[in-house]
């Protein structure tokens, strides 16, 4: 009896075991023919099924046959599936689609070489038709666009490597068209592809994404310019196509409703000050200005590394697809005799802060690289920790003390809060050009003397304290900025020279 319920319990596992062998050979792929070979794409169904679902039906009713991969970047992806690349015009490829738009299903899939992910635009929930493959790892796309697929057969990735080294022009369009175009597109089943590869599962998240808080030295020998850009963000040099467009830009991680970027144009001053370009940016922002869809927020000039520039805040209303986003910028204009370097920073208004430090440090890292080297006086009136060589009295003094955390803090208040008022913005261009003009000899004399290092910090344990009282306050307004503002400045006037004065004059009595 025990004999035949084993061989029964057999038969049914064998037969459990042949149907899924079964259901694997006919799992539907998708190949896809082009002029450059062919790629042969198989779908994760468990982990996006209406994303797959919806590739199917599309390859199957022929809508990807006769479009082209409209946008190469190698060493990062290569995108297609528009159908205005048909016989569209050239300046609507990439916004078009099936009419339909499917919801995001994001999961732990890593944009590892091979993958093939939902291109959509910034609502989460845009993916049509367009999707892309990945070049080489990306990582910084996990958790944000759709992974639905991959590549499986050695000419796939033969032929990923071919489409990617064509060359482009404008927008990252090929020149050549019928070099990347799709001829035809089919959909079989598994068993009908015999040269598949024996891929592993693909790679996954295991722990969540943690924002990266290093950097990276981004130097160009060409453009003559080096500056720091936060560690695992996409670098892009796009290809110049007026003089206002940017020669460098860097793409964070979304975490909002859009990707954090930061940009840098360069253009020839052509004889102009900054106050000629200045004179020209306020005329270009007249009718945004006047269609209320933007808002200056302050216009102020300051020094960077002894450099003048001119700092503006705003933000603005921006429709795409129908969805209206709300937008916070930073621009930062370097001002040299020969050129003008342009710095942005844009995100969306609820996440602008996020970043707002890291832009800094880009901006205050920024070198020329056939100047001389010099000594770099930071406009941070709370320094950086550990300069060399002159710098900041405060962060020198704090430097591994029991005030290093106090002085972070403050550095947050001062980039999240009192930066974003005219008021704010006003008081730290004054204060930062009265401040370094004895700051630096103060840092160099405490690194030089321990003892006096201690006085300093001693001295300064008051006013760190006193400011961090805007920790604990909520500050919604200018007037509420000047309120404490004005409250703090004479609450130190009162510690360090009031008081010490009626001390000073019940001694003497």
């Amino acid at each position: 009896m025990k004999r035949i319920l084993i061989v029964i319990f057999l038969s049914l596992f064998l037969i459990n075991l042949g149907n899924q062998s079964l259901a694997q050979s006919d799992d539907k792929l998708v190949i896809l023919h082009t002029n450059l070979g062919k790629m042969v794409i198989e779908f994760f169904p468990n982990d996006a099924p209406n994303h797959v679902n919806n590739f199917i039906k599309l390859s199957e009713n022929g809508f990807y046959d006769d479009t082209i991969f409209h946008r190469i970047i190698p060493g990062f992806m290569i995108q297609g599936g528009d159908p205005n690349t048909k016989n569209g015009d050239k300046s609507t490829w990439g916004t078009g689609g099936p009419g339909n738009f499917v919801n995001a299903e994001f999961n732990n899939i890593k944009h590892n070489r091979g993958i093939v992910s939902m291109a959509r635009s910034a609502d989460p929930n845009s993916a049509g038709s367009q999707f892309f493959i990945v070049h080489k790892d990306s990582n910084f796309l996990d958790e944000q666009y759709t992974v639905f697929g991959r590549i499986v057969t050695e000419e796939s990735f033969e032929t990923l490597d071919k489409i990617a080294l064509v060359k482009t022009g404008d927008k990252d369009i090929p020149i050549n068209t019928e070099q990347v175009k799709i001829t035809k597109v089919e959909v079989v089943n598994r068993s009908e592809v015999s040269n598949l590869l024996e891929l592993s599962d693909p790679e996954r998240i295991t722990t969540p994404i943690e924002k990266s808080s290093g950097s990276q030295l981004f130097e160009n020998k060409a453009l003559d310019v080096a500056f720091n850009v936060p560690e695992g963000w996409l670098l892009q040099q796009p290809k110049k196509t007026s003089e206002n467009s940017p020669d460098v830009v860097a793409v964070g991680p979304k975490v909002g409703l859009i990707n954090p970027v930061f940009s840098l144009t360069i253009s020839n001053a052509k004889g102009k000050t900054l106050d000629d370009l200045i004179k020209e940016k306020d005329e270009f922002l007249k009718n945004a200005l006047k269609s209320g869809n933007l808002e200056i927020i302050s216009q102020e000039k300051s020094i960077i590394n002894e450099k003048q520039v001119y700092v503006t805040n705003a933000k603005g209303l921006f429709q795409s697809n129908g969805t209206s986003y709300n937008v916070q910028f930073r621009e930062v204009i370097i001002s040299t005799p020969e050129k003008f370097y342009t710095f942005a920073y844009s995100n969306g208004v609820d996440n602008f802060t996020d970043q707002i430090s890291r832009f800094e440090e880009s901006v205050n890292s920024f070198k020329i690289t056939s100047e001389p080297t010099k000594e770099v006086k930071s406009p941070d009136f709370l320094g950086k920790d550990g300069e060399k060589g002159g710098g900041c009295l405060i962060a020198t003094a704090a430097f591994g003390s029991e005030l290093s955390p106090q002085v972070q803090q403050l550095r947050e208040l001062r980039d999240n809060t009192i930066l974003n008022t005219k008021s704010g913005m006003a008081f730290m261009t004054t204060f930062n050009q009265f401040y370094y003009s004895f700051s630096p000899t103060v840092a160099d004399f405490e690194r030089e003397q321990p003892i006096f290092k201690e006085v300093v910090k001693l001295t300064l344990t008051p006013m760190l304290t006193s400011l961090s009282i805007l920790n604990h306050v909520n500050i919604d307004s200018e007037q509420e900025m000047l309120g404490y503002g004005i409250s703090i400045i004479l609450l130190n006037v009162g510690m360090y020279f009031i008081a010490p004065a009626m001390i000073i004059q019940r001694l003497r009595k």
